[in-house]
Formats: structure tokens, C-alpha cells, sequence
């Protein structure tokens, strides 16, 4: 089927998310629809679906104008979405997953479930799946479990497939699964519109890539065009891909982590008796499959987990047990995972935000005052040295674009004299340009003798940055492995599997009154 959207407009306010959007995708092809986070490209997508409806412009299926009231009509039209967070009910069975909202019933008003599971047979045979039927959700890996998202959509008679940022909880291995059944897929005559910011990926599998920057088509490219074409038709200027750094000379170990564990109110077990250590001047990347107990392992580095076991100590002082306060004072730096619900207060400016680490003491704050021409004085050097792009000091920050907030989250951890430097997730939702610069400094931080600890679920970057990577999987630690690691062997990691020359101690004995 051929999938033509006309001037498709659509604002959200005084915010206009696509400006007159022209795409075309021809019947069998792999349409790959590339732009930063936040450049409109799931927008659009949600307005093909029948989630948004835009103010202006036209949809066009075989030539025919469309109209959809809602997602019903949408799948009913031929097109189908596997979305970046799954639509699944885990305590379903794949096959009440792929029926539900579209129950076929026998005499008696009965669910027919074996109809609903042959058809889910019969798609993941002629694909080759290897999907059960009768298998709960929550029992299934991810990349298994977005499969069970295609053959929703497949079982609906799809014949356009919208993939919105398929990889993002992907393992290498899986993501190579995934390209391998877009071609199959492909092959079968589906119209697949592939949206993502990798690079590597939609050079991998698209047959065209129409490039969106800020709500607008900016161009069109060529699978064959290089990464850093790709970049400068996203970001509009060219962009330096690789991180340059000298090898590290690391010092003594200044963070020490033995036998950590986390446990939630529940009993169970989050970190399970991670031992790690990291040096002054090196980089320690904590790569793996987002909640596989990275989010949790930082927390209780941070104080912000209350059920830790184990030891803590920077530069053999102690932190378990520690407050956030006491953690910061004590001289880490720490850029969360979540910049808008705990690294920044969007209704305080600028200026303000940059003090929020030393909001109680000098210099900033001098008998209970506030030094404002001060504050004043050291925002105009951030801003300027961080290059956040505001219209002064005193913009709220959450008025900001993402990595403008995030240039302004670096700036104040990175202003202060650091024994230990935690970064979770630093380019999340960044462009390539501010991704760019957020890898300089994090290097700059590792030149300079502090030790740096980077969390992060994108491989590009673990390897990029890390002088060691430490790779976890359900909240133990596969192994740790030098920075060059290829990514096959960091992919194998990620799923569970030890790397051949890493040796995984035996695990402990479990924890009393935590839960199995």
C-alpha cells in the first residue's frame, strides 16, 4: 500500500509540532524518518494513527483520501504501530494480547481463543517468530515481546507498519533480529515507515530517509550517505561523531562499591551483591538493557535508596547511609537519569538552578542571604562557558529545549571541585550536536583526575566514552571489560551471557528477609 501525508500541519498552542509536512512511502518500502527527539517525527506518526488529528493537510491511502476518527479507523484502513512502550497487558497470554480489542466470540458470547492463537501461529511461522501463543507477556523477553506488538498489528491485516524508535530497549543482538524481520517483512509488500535518531541503523535498513528537523522536512538522503551527512541534515551545521580521548592513565581506586545490595518494600531484590571499583582519571561505563537494576545501583550510590546492604566509600570515607546532601557535599557530582523530575526545577530560572547544590552555604548564600550580584556574576560565566542558548539568566529553565536544560545540569555539577562524577543517561533525548558537546566534557572531567561513572543504554556511547565497561543484567554484574570491547561480545553481556574471558563469582547466599 502507498502512504502519502500532504502539508500535514499540527500545533499544539502556540507550538507547532509539524509545519506542513509533505512523505511519500511507496508499497514495499522501508521508509526511515530521521530528526532529533523533539523534532516532530512521532508527532506526525501519531496524526497517521488517528491519535492526533492536524489542523491542516491530508492523508492519502492508494491515492485515495483517508479520515481517521481514531486508531480503529486507522487499523481498519490498513495501518498498524508498534510503539516505543509496548501496548501489552503482562499477565495476558499472547494471544488474548493480540485479540484484545478486536474479540472474536462463539455461540454463547465465549471468546474463541483457539481462533486467536492459530492466527498468531500462522504469523509467527510464516515470519519465523517462534512466538507462543499461550505464553504469558511477562514471561517473554523484550525483543520477543515486540514481536508480539508486529503480529498485533500483522493480525489486523496491516499493510503499512509504523516502527516509532523500535530499538530503544533493545539489546544489539535484538536490534539485529529486528532489521532482519522489517526485511522480511518488506519483502511480504508491508510499507514500513522506520522512525529513529541512530544513525547506524536506518543506514542499515532503509531504502530512503526523509530527514525532520524542528516540526519541518529538511531534506532527503540516501541509505548510502555517511553519518556525518545524516548529522548536519538533523542538527542544520556539521557535528564531530567521535569522541576524541587519550587513553586514560587511572590512578589508585578512589570509589570502592563491595557486596552492594538494593532490596524495594516489596523484598525484592534490585541490585543483588554488586562489588566494583572505579579509579581517579578513568571512565566507568554501566552499560545494559534499561531495568536491569542501573537505575537502582545509582540511587543507592546517591543516598536515594533507604534498603542498601554492602559498602560504600569514596576515598575511603564511607556514604552508605549518607544523605543526598551529605553524598554532595561530600564532593559528588550527579546527573540524573531524569532531568526535568529530579535534576532541575522548571519554574526557577536559570540562575537559580545553578545554584541549587549550594542553596545553603557559601558562596552563594552568606547569613541566611542570598548573593545575588554574585549568582548573578557566576550564571553569566556558565551560560557562556556551557553555551546554553537562552535569552539570559533569568529564562525559567524549563522554557529551555532538552539539551539546553541539560548544558545547564552540567554546569552546575561540573562547577564545583569533584571527588567522583556520576552521570546517568547524559544524552537522553539530546541531538547530536548537544550529544556532542555533553561527551567533551565528560572526557574533560576524566582528564582532569576525577573518576567518572557513566550509566547508559545507548552502546554507541558505553563504547565511545568507557575506559572499562561494566555490563548488568537483572541486577547482577556480567563482568567488567575493557573499553574496547566489540559490541557482539557487550550485546551477549546484555542478555546475561559472560563474556568468554570474564569469570562471574558465585552468587552469595540470599539476604535474609529479602524476598526470592
Amino acid at each position: 500500500m502507498k502512504l502519502e501525508l500532504r502539508g500535514i500541519t499540527k500545533r499544539f498552542g502556540a507550538l507547532v509540532a509539524n509545519d506542513n509536512i509533505n512523505l511519500t512511502v511507496e508499497a514495499g518500502e522501508i521508509h526511515a524518518l530521521l530528526g532529533e527527539n523533539g523534532a516532530g517525527k512521532s508527532t506526525l506518526m501519531n496524526v497517521l494513527y488517528g491519535l492526533y488529528r492536524a489542523e491542516e493537510g491530508e492523508i492519502l491511502l492508494d491515492d485515495s483520501p483517508a479520515h481517521f476518527a481514531g486508531p480503529g479507523d486507522a487499523m481498519k484502513a490498513g495501518i498498524g504501530m508498534v510503539h516505543q512502550h509496548f501496548m501489552l497487558i503482562p499477565v495476558f497470554t499472547v494471544a488474548e494480547n493480540v485479540m484484545l480489542g478486536h474479540e472474536q466470540t462463539r455461540l454463547g458470547g465465549r471468546l474463541d481463543l483457539a481462533a486467536a492463537r492459530v492466527r498468531v501461529k500462522e504469523i509467527s511461522d510464516r515470519f519465523g517468530f517462534a512466538v507462543d501463543p499461550d505464553a504469558l507477556v511477562e514471561d517473554l523477553p523484550v525483543g520477543v515481546q515486540q514481536r508480539v506488538e508486529i503480529i498485533k498489528a500483522l493480525s489486523q491485516d496491516a499493510k503499512v507498519l509504523v516502527f516509532d524508535e523500535p530499538t530503544a530497549v533493545l539489546t544489539p543482538q535484538e536490534t539485529d533480529e529486528l532489521m532482519v524481520i522489517m526485511r522480511q517483512l518488506k519483502a511480504a509488500g508491508t510499507s514500513i515507515v522506520f522512525i529513529t535518531h541512530k544513525l547506524r541503523e536506518v543506514r542499515e535498513v532503509a531504502d530512503r530517509i526523509t530527514v525532520i528537523r524542528l516540526g519541518k522536512v529538511v531534506g532527503e538522503a540516501s541509505p548510502t550517505a555517511t553519518n556525518e551527512e545524516l548529522a548536519s541534515l538533523m542538527v542544520g551545521r556539521a557535528v564531530d561523531l567521535t569522541v576524541d580521548k587519550a587513553p586514560a592513565t587511572p590512578g589508585a581506586p578512589a570509589l570502592v562499591v563491595t557486596d552492594l545490595t538494593v532490596i524495594d518494600p516489596r523484598g525484592q531484590v534490585l541490585v543483588n551483591h554488586v562489588s566494583f571499583s572505579v579509579a581517579s582519571g578513568e571512565i566507568l561505563a554501566i552499560a545494559g538493557v534499561q531495568g536491569n537494576g542501573q537505575t537502582e545501583l545509582t540511587e543507592a550510590l546517591m543516598g536515594l535508596q533507604p534498603r542498601v546492604v554492602g559498602e560504600i566509600t569514596l576515598d575511603g570515607k564511607s556514604l552508605r547511609g549518607h544523605s543526598v546532601r551529605q553524598v554532595l557535599d561530600a564532593g559528588v557530582g550527579f546527573v540524573p537519569e531524569d532531568r526535568t523530575e529530579d535534576g532541575l526545577v522548571g519554574g526557577f530560572t536559570i540562575a537559580e538552578n545553578l545554584m541549587l547544590d549550594r542553596s545553603h552555604t557559601l558562596p552563594f548564600v552568606k547569613r541566611f542571604n542570598l548573593q545575588l550580584a554574585l549568582l548573578a556574576e557566576f550564571a553569566t560565566a556558565k551560560v557562556k562557558e556551557f553555551d546554553v542558548r537562552s535569552q539570559g539568566i533569568d529564562t525559567p529553565v524549563g522554557r529551555l529545549s532538552g539539551g539546553n536544560q541539560q548544558k545547564v545540569v552540567l554546569a552546575r555539577e561540573l562547577s564545583r571541585e569533584l571527588r567522583l562524577f556520576i552521570a546517568a543517561q547524559p544524552t537522553r533525548g539530546l541531538d547530536v550536536g548537544s550529544i556532542e558537546f555533553v561527551h567533551e566534557r565528560i572526557v574533560a572531567t576524566r582528564d582532569g583526575g576525577t573518576p567518572v561513572i557513566v550509566i547508559s543504554t545507548e552502546l554507541d556511547e558505553v563504547a565511545a566514552l568507557a575506559d572499562r565497561i561494566m555490563v548488568m543484567y537483572r541486577g547482577r554484574i556480567v563482568g567488567i571489560v575493557p573499553g574496547d570491547t566489540p559490541r557482539a561480545v557487550l550485546g551477549l553481556m546484555m542478555a546475561g551471557e559472560p563474556a568468554p574471558t570474564t569469570t562471574v563469582p558465585t552468587p552469595p547466599a540470599p539476604i535474609e528477609g529479602a524476598a526470592a
